[in-house]
């Protein structure tokens, strides 16, 4: 391409030939040199035209080329841009899905829950109810162990609770931030397919352009630099990223949660079932104890009732001896005055009848004590049957009844 000086001097020199040459010779003649000047400045000026066709088509084609190359590196960079938020699409995608199942987990495990608290619950009513309040106390050791589960069973509720509540919010998060690389994916897309079309754009092609871009509205631009358009692309991947690792912490969170949570709920249901079976245990022992002593007690209360009958036939016959020694001392009253001597058989009869009335005496008081003693034999024996019926009672509240209620009580890991 000529400079811009050359080209210049070039014209003013023929412009000066040209107005020299068209001035008339003196004399009136017409000479032919002028022609050929005529002739020649025609054949300058097309040989400049022809050289500013090449020029200008030259620049064309460097510029055209520049353009070309421009867009391309503008496509790559599109494309690079398009890889790096589609990679992170699928990351966050497979990232909401994989917490959306942890979330259904949580779930089910807080699910899981309410069986068991119902079951333990069930225990402590039915335990509370058949308890004696006189000779148990109201809280055992199985109560104690009870309301630990049913602590145990509450907090982990209210924590999973809790935690589907952050996964639901996480989720959230997750979801706008893949809303934003969608719309930038989209928004990439279109331009790439834009400048993909400017690419294949020819002069042969720009009347089919200008018809398919005809009466369609042009958003007003902004005025966005290389720099701003790449940081709003690498925020949107950035914030997907964080997004990202604040999911994976916590599923790594929950993840340990629940099987931190399924282990204590079953190391607490084992520590209250082996409460139950110890207590059940000592119960039997107990009311075996208990009925063994029934059996000694009835057997001592019917040795008991045998021995005042005992007595009883004893303390009647001595008294029909003693009637018939007051009646011989009666009888001998009747002699004659001056026999009325304090012989011998006198005074074994008088020794007879204060022998007699003492032991009889004795025997009175024998039957008292006896009465007494069966008596205290017989509230004994109702304390111990009224205990065995408690004990037959908690037995069956513990071994039959709560038992039922555990059996439904499954704890596998969450």
């Amino acid at each position: 391409m000529l400079s811009l000086s050359a080209s210049s001097a070039t014209d003013l020199r023929w412009r000066r030939m040209a107005v020299q040459h068209r001035i008339p010779q003196q004399g009136g003649g017409i000479s032919l040199d002028n022609f050929e000047i005529v002739r020649n400045y025609s054949e300058l000026f097309r040989a400049k035209c022809s050289r500013l066709i090449s020029e200008t088509d030259e620049a064309c084609k460097n510029i055209e080329k520049d353009a070309n190359k421009q867009l391309d590196r503008r496509l790559k960079d599109v494309q690079f841009l398009k890889k790096e938020l589609e990679l992170k699409l699928e990351e966050i995608t497979v990232e909401t899905d994989d917490l959306i199942v942890l979330h259904s987990r949580v779930m089910k495990a807080l699910n899981a829950c309410k069986d068991p608290l119902k079951a333990t619950v069930q225990c402590l009513e039915e335990r509370m109810k058949h308890s004696p309040s006189s000779s148990e106390e109201l809280h055992d050791e199985v109560d104690r162990e009870l309301l630990k589960e049913k602590e145990v069973i509450e907090g982990a509720s209210s924590v999973l609770q809790r935690v589907g509540e952050q996964i639901t919010e996480q989720i959230r998060l997750n979801r706008s931030a893949k809303y934003l690389l969608e719309q930038d994916l989209k928004e990439k897309s279109k331009a790439h397919c834009i400048d993909t079309s400017c690419m294949l754009t020819t002069t042969h092609s720009i009347d089919s352009l200008n018809k398919s871009t005809k009466g369609k509205t042009v958003l007003p631009s902004l005025p966005v630099t290389p720099k701003q358009w790449e940081n709003m692309s690498d925020m949107n991947i950035d914030k997907a990223e964080q997004q990202k690792a604040n999911s994976m912490s916590l599923r790594a969170l929950v993840e340990s949660l629940l099987e931190q949570t399924a282990a204590d709920i079953q190391k607490q249901v084992q520590v209250t079932s082996a409460a139950f079976q110890l207590n059940i245990h000592d119960i039997k022992s107990a009311k075996s104890q208990m009925e063994d002593q029934l059996a000694k007690f009835q057997s001592e209360l019917t040795s008991q009732h045998k021995t005042r009958e005992d007595l009883v036939v004893a303390m009647t016959e001595t008294e029909h001896i003693l009637s018939l020694a007051q009646a011989r001392l009666a009888l001998r009253g009747q002699r004659p005055p001056k026999e009325q001597c304090h012989d011998p058989a006198q005074s074994r009869l008088l020794a007879e009848v204060q022998q007699l009335t003492a032991s009889i005496n004795k025997m009175r008081k024998a039957v008292a004590q006896s009465d007494e003693e069966r008596r205290a034999l017989l509230r004994c024996e109702l304390e111990l049957q009224k205990n065995i019926a408690m004990k037959d009672d908690s037995l069956y509240t513990d071994e039959v009844v709560c038992k039922q209620h555990r059996d439904s009580i499954v704890i596998r890991n969450f």
